[in-house]
């Protein structure tokens, strides 16, 4: 039986957990469903994604205010997805990475993952809000002063360039590897492993270069592979 609790991430400074010999901070894998698939919820998942992705958009609704008379107060519809600027610029001046922007960032990416892989086939339990179920992802906590060059993510987005072209063309592989696994999956209740191990490594490189340019958490470039 699982556990509800949510695993925290490593603490300030801290590698993340091995993960297969890998050499990059981040660290991400996807258990492979040795087992018969659900052939119902794969044929229809389209569909049965649907709440989870409503819920997954209400962590970037916006915010409401009430007033009465000269106080007032503003309450959030949702979440404001990951935090990018706020940790740019807390960085920037201060070279700080507060503990709780980090949590919020390494918990919704790991959340947004789990969707992905049950979007693409890699799972047919319906994503958790909370247990990582076959999902597994870290990275460190970065301590900016002794990790981070306090500039460098002003321009890392643009740097990133060369993965978002790369990664243009792996996600198109992807997307039609899953067409393919679909097919598997309603006919023999497997998934392929050759394309199990492909659309992991794209989702692998999707997560490395977001550690890198949008989450701030590592200066070390993203390597151009989809192994871990």
């Amino acid at each position: 039986m699982e556990s509800s609790e949510q695993l925290p991430g490593p603490g300030p400074g801290e590698p993340a957990p091995p993960g297969g010999g890998h050499d990059y901070p981040l660290t991400f894998a996807v258990d492979y469903p040795d087992r018969d698939l659900n052939r119902l919820s794969t044929a229809f998942r389209i569909f049965t994604i649907i709440p989870i992705a409503i819920l997954v958009a209400t962590l970037e609704g916006g915010t409401f205010a009430l007033d009465a008379g000269n106080h007032g107060a503003r309450y959030a519809g949702g979440g404001t997805g990951v935090l990018l600027i706020p940790v740019l610029l807390m960085i920037l001046f201060r070279q700080k990475y507060p503990g709780w922007w980090y949590d919020w960032n390494l918990q919704l990416t790991r959340f947004s993952n789990r969707i992905g892989v049950y979007l693409a086939l890699m799972e047919d339990r319906y994503p958790s809000t909370d247990e990582q179920q076959s999902v597994h992802l870290d990275f460190p906590h970065p301590d900016p002063e002794r990790d981070l060059n306090r500039w460098l993510p002003l321009v890392k987005w643009l740097l990133a360039i060369p993965h978002y072209i790369v990664l243009f063309f792996l996600t198109i592989g992807a997307i039609f590897a899953a067409i393919f696994a679909w097919f598997a999956i309603l006919f023999t209740g497997r998934y392929p492993r050759s394309l199990f191990d492909f659309v992991e490594g794209v989702i692998r490189w999707h997560n490395r270069v977001a550690a890198y340019a949008f989450l701030l958490v590592t200066d070390k470039y993203p390597p151009f592979r989809l192994a871990a």
